[in-house]
């Protein structure tokens, strides 16, 4: 068992909700009804019976989201995030599993240490959670953990994620060890001899801003020695948060070669380009950064005919007193739980720039099948892991609505189309938004 956190068995019928899983080629205006956590009926006009109805005419049902790359801050950076608070945004956002990374103080790099934190989700998460477990100690790039006993333990994964593998021979060391544990390796692709001193994106706008730059090659280097050293030893290699045209081709050769190489994009990449920047606000700070239109046009495409097969929020809190420093000096990361599928919606799906069904697949069964997880689906025998979804209904993202601990948003004040109403996670309602939307419930 993979992942840690709370079991549910609730009940309920879920009423006249456009029932869309591109998975089980599933589109129709349909009833659902959960049996203590299971679904046990798809029909029209079901009997609810004493359970629950919630009535979602005009309303989307699918399968819900997991989130690959979630920083929750825990252990050592509870004042940014924790599992509860951090879940809780996840489950208002539509996930029903989320997946977060060992950059923590300590460094998730001991077994021990990893018993504790999924002990700790048992109790504190709304939704399961597995951790990621680091793929050198203490994250420095040198010495590699025990991947087996901490696959023992329960590790998702393994990655150094924040800080690249420098050396290549200790990379490939790791491909090959991790033959024995069959989990998925996760790469921060930076070159950090050509990223040092940057902060934005290696282009006009940084000049003009006088801004150090970070280089598009910063990343892509580093993403084609890892497929190559993926092909060299035959094993997978997941390249997370890719932000740059040249990173995107290296990754089409790949899959063209054969190699087993996956990769994610994340929203703000999806969706933004560097002359956000311009306002000097941190909130637009991301590492890798932001880049051109040409490489968010690369990315879209990517993520359409499915190179790129996971869309991650790489959801990074940090408190407003880190974030309100000069552009310079603030940290890098933006959250984005809350905000991702609503955004993208709004973005790229209302736009026509990406369809609807890709959106979900990404979001969903994309990510699952990279990590080797149980693939969230609407049908009859399943673990109810769905969610309902306001495609008309707007909403603000404001400080005071959010559930995570911190407010670094690029989204703040925005109004947004798609709002998340209801969130099934593991059998459990993880997430209940109805009385702030236009369904009635009974």
């Amino acid at each position: 068992m993979i992942l840690a956190g709370p079991t549910g068995a609730d009940s309920l019928v879920i009423r006249a909700a456009r029932v869309l899983d591109p998975g089980e080629g599933l589109d129709a205006t349909l009833d659902v009804r959960i049996d203590e956590g299971v679904i046990t009926r798809i029909g029209n006009d079901l009997d609810a019976g004493d359970l629950r109805m919630v009535d979602a005419g005009g309303m989307l049902l699918a399968p819900a989201f997991i989130d690959p790359h979630v920083h929750l801050r825990t252990p050592g950076r509870e004042v940014d995030e924790t599992i509860e608070s951090g879940t809780a945004a996840a489950a208002a956002g539509g996930y029903c599993a989320i997946l977060a990374v060992p950059n923590t103080e300590p460094v998730v790099d001991d077994p021990n240490l990893l018993r504790g934190l999924r002990a700790r989700a048992v109790e504190e998460a709304r939704v399961p959670v597995g951790f990621l477990a680091a793929l050198t100690k203490d994250q420095d790039g040198e010495e590699l953990t025990e991947m087996g006993a901490l696959a023992d333990a329960g590790a998702a994964g393994f990655t150094d994620d924040g800080r690249p593998v420098a050396s290549a021979g200790v990379m490939r060391r790791a491909l090959q060890y991790n033959a024995i544990t069959g989990l998925t390796i996760a790469v921060h692709c930076e070159e950090q001899s050509l990223t040092r001193g940057g902060h934005a994106h290696a282009g006009a706008v940084a000049t003009e801003l006088g801004i150090g730059g970070w280089p598009s090659l910063g990343e892509s280097l580093m993403v084609a020695r890892d497929i190559d050293l993926a092909g060299d030893t035959g094993q997978a290699v997941h390249l997370m948060h890719l932000s740059a045209r040249e990173s995107v081709e290296h990754l089409r050769r790949a899959h063209v070669a054969g190699v087993r190489a996956s990769a994610e994009a994340t929203p703000h990449h999806l969706c933004l380009t560097d002359e956000a920047i311009r306002t000097l606000d941190t909130d637009f700070k991301m590492n890798p950064p932001l880049r051109t239109e040409s490489d968010r046009t690369a990315l879209i495409d990517a993520v359409r005919d499915g190179t790129i097969a996971a869309i991650a929020t790489d959801h990074a809190p940090h408190s407003p007193e880190a974030k309100n420093a000069p552009f310079e000096s603030a940290p890098f990361g933006v959250i984005g739980l809350e905000t991702a599928f609503s955004s993208l919606y709004t973005e790229l799906v209302e736009s026509g720039l990406l369809s609807l069904e890709t959106l979900l697949v990404r979001m969903s069964a994309g990510p699952a099948a990279i990590f080797g997880l149980e693939r969230p689906r609407i049908a009859v025998g399943e673990r109810a892991n769905v969610t309902l979804i306001d495609t008309a209904g707007s909403w603000r993202v404001k400080p005071e609505t959010l559930r995570s601990r911190s407010l670094n948003s690029w989204l703040l004040g925005r109004r947004l189309r798609g709002r998340i109403c209801l969130t099934v996670a593991a059998g459990a309602v993880a997430h209940d938004g109805i009385a702030q939307s236009s369904l009635v419930s009974a």
